[in-house]
């Protein structure tokens, strides 16, 4: 899962070190994603990764770590993968179409996903909280840029970006995570919420 890792203490200084980093990154999202975190173990993280009990201290001070660092690695690739899917000449409607329809894309090739999102709320709720936070932040400038410009209706504020964010929660769980045979491709969905969207904040 390709994306810059939050700050941390022990960032690596060379190309080598955040190679070996991005694999215990790696090795942690496929052993907590199948194991949980509590049954999760910083050795089987390793085993996973390929690398020594020693690579993983020199980034890494625990389980708890890695966790809150994967929690952040993943936010952080959820939102490369909305911001490489916009362009600047889109209209404001089009970058919540582009913003989702990438969304889902990236939930059905990293299913990892929700599971460790999810028993973040228990295992670092801290990070749980910034993960939607953030999103629904991020969400809120564009309504506001999208007000801005005579798209949107003023007035679009905190309470109307977490209603999208909670709806894109929930069709990437439908159709990433529980995706069915026959399921429309992505680009569907997301202009089908796209649809519903315009009914209630376009100008």
């Amino acid at each position: 899962m390709p994306a810059s890792a939050p700050a941390t203490d022990k960032q690596p200084r060379t190309a080598r070190g955040e190679r070996t980093r991005r694999k215990l990154l790696d090795a942690a999202a496929a052993e907590f994603a199948e194991n949980g975190f509590h049954a999760g173990s910083i050795s089987a993280i390793t085993r996973r990764a390929g690398a020594a009990l020693g690579s993983f201290y020199t980034y890494f001070d625990s389980k708890d770590a890695i966790f809150r660092a994967l929690v952040g690695d993943m936010s952080e690739a959820v939102r490369l993968a909305a911001r490489e899917a916009i362009a600047p000449a889109m209209a404001p409607l089009e970058i919540e179409r582009a913003a989702l329809a990438a969304f889902l894309a990236f939930a059905a090739d990293h299913k990892e996903i929700y599971r460790i999102i999810d028993e973040a709320e228990f295992v670092d709720p801290d990070s749980y909280r910034r993960h939607y936070e953030t999103t629904a932040a991020r969400i809120g400038e564009r309504l506001a840029a999208g007000a801005a410009t005579g798209a949107f209706r003023e007035g679009l504020g905190e309470a109307e970006a977490w209603a999208i964010m909670g709806m894109n929660v929930f069709l990437g769980l439908r159709f990433a995570i529980w995706a069915r045979p026959g399921d429309p491709p992505p680009g569907e969905v997301a202009a089908a919420a796209n649809r519903f969207l315009a009914t209630g904040i376009a100008a």
